[in-house]
């Protein structure tokens, strides 16, 4: 799975290969063939593995979070840090390879509509609100458009500077627009 992702993240769709991430993983082609038949079905199941494996690493850390008023900041830099990954690269790779590929396309978009919504899942769940109230759910995908955004800006340059003052600025919006909405941490 971590030979998938680094080649499409490192080589994009047309050099991430079954030949090339059998190389990468130490396993023959036909090995990664019988696992999964397409190259699609074995970066498809790479990117959704990885990810999950993200969301868990952010729950851990999520116990380490500032109770105080940094915390909302504190999860946007985790959330963002998802989202500079390898896997993020590798998925935007996807994308737009499924642009011009339909079979790709069918295979990914029912993919990233879980992804999504574990990740809307995750981000209720961090900043303890209750996603229920459509203005609540709308600032959720709101936020998570943002740091999606502030990732695609930092593919062809660092932006991390931007980046820190942007979700800084959005964590005192946010905090003040769901201020009513917390829900108890327990």
């Amino acid at each position: 799975m971590e030979a998938a992702i680094g080649a499409l993240s490192e080589l994009g769709w047309a050099g991430a290969t079954m030949t090339v991430i059998a190389e990468r993983a130490g396993v023959s082609r036909g090995a990664c063939q019988h696992h999964f038949p397409t190259r699609a079905d074995l970066v498809a199941a790479a990117v959704e593995y990885v990810g999950h494996q993200q969301v868990e690493a952010v729950l851990r850390k999520a116990a380490q979070l500032p109770a105080d008023a940094r915390r909302t900041e504190a999860i946007l830099h985790m959330l963002a840090g998802i989202y500079l990954s390898p896997v993020f690269t590798a998925a935007v790779q996807l994308w737009v390879a499924a642009v011009a590929d339909a079979e790709l396309r069918a295979q990914l978009a029912p993919l990233e509509a879980r992804v999504g919504r574990e990740f809307h899942r995750l981000t209720v769940q961090l900043l303890g609100v209750d996603d229920s109230v459509a203005e609540v759910r709308e600032l959720i995908q709101g936020t998570l458009d943002l740091i999606r955004g502030l990732a695609l800006a930092n593919l062809l340059r660092d932006d991390s500077a931007r980046r820190k003052k942007v979700l800084h600025r959005w964590a005192l919006t946010l905090d003040e627009a769901l201020s009513a909405r917390r829900t108890r941490r327990g």
